[in-house]
């Protein structure tokens, strides 16, 4: 396997690792209660910590620029908020409960969605 090849794998694990730390062991009450109304600094709060965690991936595919870094952090602060705002909305809008067959679609579609920001921030971190 080439070093292009192995700095890919590697920056995707980096990138899981770092949505499971702060999904799962850093995310509050407060911001998960609060994902599903639209500017609630809960929400926002959740966002920037996965934002924040995001340049562990710059040790192993450093960006271009301090531009490209940016944009990549601005891009996936902005799609991070809005898959899981959208998820709340969809599953308050249906009245889903984890009974529901449904519940469990839209999360998996949510972080479906997510590991899909980081193919495309790697993507971006090649070119």
């Amino acid at each position: 396997m080439g070093d292009l090849s192995s700095a890919i794998l590697v920056g995707f694990a980096i990138l899981s690792v770092k949505h499971t730390i702060a999904d799962y062991f850093l995310q509050t009450a407060y911001q998960f209660k609060n994902k599903g109304i639209y500017g609630h600094p809960g929400g926002l709060i959740h966002a920037g910590l996965q934002t924040v965690l995001t340049p562990s991936v710059f040790f192993v595919l450093p960006p271009s620029s301090l531009l490209l870094a940016g944009g990549i952090l601005a891009g996936e602060y902005v799609v991070h908020y809005h898959l899981d705002w959208g998820k709340e909305q969809l599953i308050k809008r249906f009245n889903l409960t984890q009974g529901d067959p449904w519940f469990w679609h839209l999360f998996g579609i949510d972080q479906l969605g997510h590991m899909l920001t980081y193919v495309v921030i790697i993507a971006v971190l090649i070119d």
